[in-house]
């Protein structure tokens, strides 16, 4: 998730474009947490950031860039390395260290998404300098991709046979996954969020921090939840904003974010029909039954994208997903939707899809069997365009242990299809593709479902939106049950992922406790801009 609202809606987790949504390599077991256990790290703990302006165009004048150098593999940290990419802007005056933000994911890029949205964290840069960071794998940090294999995995899990020929969808995952791995190399053996919660304790070293302060996003409050775990001794204030599950396989976490987008869609046609401008006319169960039509539609008849290439029924629920996360994006998607249903222009829908997965992948952009590590950050035109949707992939399945044999999957899929469509005729088959994405990549860690728990740290703030349609609220208070005592939860009783971008009353208490340590009581509560106010 962004940090706030707006048409770049790229980094919010299970809301990438396309049919990609889990998948690659495992992370293998955690190594010792203390820093002077294992083996040798202290050449990476030693360095400090050398900042410098941003380059890029777009780039803020103030924004400052740097990195700092990891181990590709925490085990041998003397083989490989790899860069990453950090961004900063500076407190405005005495700084007491820095806050890390995590926009979320995973596969977003922190510095890209700061460099639009760092306004929003203005008020931070009062106590701080505001950091943030291209995780290993994601955008200048050795961006991972898939090549070709891209649409290739669209084209497998794209149609009806996921049902009705399983096994030839099965075996083109498998080869599709191969390809991943030649196009990215090393890398991708090592993107699970346990090595990127090592990457942050060296970034909180080499910042200078002797804890680490932290504000996630969606994603990033798995990622936080885990560096709390890993490193419980360096938790300085820690925000966990639209809280992740920790336990849920997959298919549960799909049910979940079907139901929970087909509560927003509905939402958003009961918001749109009292506007004479609705394409789908004033009557809201007919709307709902048009766009059920539009989606089938497509599916059998694309039309053209601005790129020449087919824009499919599935691309116009990823784009539609996108748009459901923030009611400020609400009146862009009624403009875009009037477009392809009066024009057949599909640029308006195309513009929530950034995740790269319906626009051709770069020709050139890739080398196959590169090897990344070590190699410096990565300059930005040479980014993959599907750098998003593949590490979105390589890290939701390298932090799965799940890995169902060809035929239970095969078994299941009838069943998983029927409960998909219950839950959301609409999104259900778009999030049940998702849950095949893992197939024919090993196995990942079980150390977040397994120990990430009862945490003997410094307190933190977590916080639960009440209509959030991608992180159910229930994931907040289980969340918080399942990491203890530390674990503080702020009810935000309105709509929309997340609440630090949306409620001025969340935003308000996250800075509070983030700038001054000021806490407010476990339970209390935002109500919505428009209602209630805050409670608590």
């Amino acid at each position: 998730m962004q940090a706030k609202p707006s048409t770049r809606p790229s980094v919010r987790r299970c809301a990438v474009s396309g049919a990609l949504g889990l998948s690659l390599l495992g992370a293998g077991l955690p190594a010792a947490t203390a820093r002077d256990s294992g083996p040798d790290l202290s050449r990476f703990y030693d360095q400090k950031v050398t900042w410098s302006a941003c380059e890029g165009m777009e780039m803020p004048k103030d924004l400052q860039c740097g990195k700092v150098t990891v181990p590709l593999d925490y085990g041998r940290p003397k083989g490989e390395t790899l860069d990453v990419a950090l961004a900063r802007f500076r407190a405005t005056g005495q700084s007491r260290g820095s806050v890390l933000l995590n926009f979320g994911g995973p596969g977003g890029s922190g510095v890209s998404e700061l460099s639009f949205g760092g306004k929003d964290f203005m008020h931070l840069t009062n106590g701080y300098d505001v950091v943030t960071f291209d995780p290993r794998g994601v955008g200048r940090s050795s961006p991972v991709t898939c090549g070709p294999a891209t649409m290739k995995i669209i084209e497998a899990t794209g149609g009806d046979d996921s049902v009705t020929d399983p096994e030839d969808v099965l075996g083109r995952l498998r080869d599709a996954a191969a390809e991943c791995a030649k196009y990215s190399g090393p890398v991708l053996h090592h993107m699970g969020t346990v090595d990127a919660a090592r990457d942050m304790d060296v970034m909180r070293s080499a910042l200078g921090d002797r804890r680490l302060n932290y504000l996630g996003f969606s994603y990033g409050t798995r990622l936080g939840a885990v560096y709390a775990a890993r490193f419980p001794d360096k938790v300085g204030r820690m925000v966990l904003d639209g809280v992740d599950t920790l336990t849920e396989p997959l298919a549960e976490q799909g049910l979940a974010g079907a139901r929970g987008q087909q509560t927003a869609l509905e939402n958003f046609l009961d918001w749109c029909v009292e506007d004479i401008a609705c394409p789908f006319g004033q009557d809201a169960r007919a709307a709902r039954e048009q766009v059920e039509r539009l989606v089938a539609s497509l599916d059998a008849d694309p039309v053209p994208s601005a790129f020449g290439e087919p824009f499919s029924g599935q691309d116009l629920v990823g784009a539609i997903g996108q748009a459901l996360y923030s009611q400020e994006l609400w009146p862009s998607l009624q403009r875009a939707l009037a477009q392809l249903l009066d024009d057949g222009d599909t640029r308006g829908l195309e513009g929530f899809s950034s995740g790269g997965v319906t626009f051709p992948v770069r020709a050139g952009s890739v080398a196959a069997g590169r090897e990344p590590a070590g190699a410096g950050l990565t300059d930005e035109e040479d980014i993959p365009m599907d750098n998003l949707p593949a590490a979105l992939m390589a890290v939701n399945c390298a932090d799965d242990p799940d890995r169902p044999s060809a035929a239970e999957v095969s078994g299941s899929l009838g069943r998983l299809r029927a409960r998909y469509e219950e839950e959301s005729p609409v999104f259900g088959r778009y999030r049940l593709t998702q849950v095949l994405m893992c197939y024919g990549r090993p196995r990942g860690t079980d150390y977040i479902r397994d120990d990430v728990k009862n945490l003997d740290t410094a307190r933190m703030l977590l916080v639960g939106t009440r209509g959030d349609p991608a992180t159910p609220y229930r994931w907040t208070t289980e969340t918080a049950e399942r990491l203890g005592s530390s674990a503080v939860v702020l009810d935000n009783r309105d709509e929309g992922h997340t609440g630090y971008a949306s409620s001025e009353c969340v935003h308000r208490k996250v800075d509070d406790f983030l700038l001054y340590g000021s806490l407010p009581p476990d339970g209390s509560s935002c109500g919505p801009e428009d209602g209630e106010g805050e409670t608590g």
